[in-house]
């Protein structure tokens, strides 16, 4: 059936469930799982009440420790691959959305299909929030699995 996962984590604790869920399938599939983590662009300059923010060092600080959390987040998602005997391979990008990222990530890695966690929020929460899930099957042409 599948035998290439990207499984997108942001290290929340749903995310973290989503991760352990879909190195069991697989495990179960014999399928191989890349973990993926986006770094959301930031923007060089930021305006705001008279304020200018253009600080390419802080920019550059910033994405460091974004670089920083994924690796740790990619990290966490070998160590399960390697307790179940998963082969594992990892990707982290700079994107415009994570959404993107996620989309781009699988075409670019040949998965054949995405497995990814879904906060459950809704309604005020989702219109103010946005869901990256909901996203990424809407614009994914690849199988989307949502665990919860």
């Amino acid at each position: 059936m599948f035998k290439h996962i990207l499984i997108p984590t942001d290290g929340s604790a749903v995310a973290n469930k989503a991760v352990k869920a879909g190195i069991q399938l697989a495990k179960n599939l014999g399928a191989k799982v890349t973990g993926y983590y986006a770094i959301e662009t930031l923007p060089t300059e930021i305006y705001g009440e008279g304020y200018l923010i253009s600080n390419s060092k802080m920019v550059k600080s910033l994405q460091q420790r974004a670089r920083d959390i994924g690796k740790k987040h990619l990290e966490n998602i070998a160590k399960v691959a390697a307790a179940a005997g998963v082969p594992f391979g990892e990707v982290m990008t700079l994107a415009e959305t994570p959404y993107d990222g996620i989309v781009e990530a699988a075409k670019k890695q040949k998965c054949d299909a995405i497995f990814m966690a879904s906060h459950g929020r809704s309604g005020l929460a989702d219109l103010v929030l946005g869901s990256v899930t909901r996203k990424v099957l809407t614009h994914s042409k690849l199988p989307v699995l949502v665990y919860r």
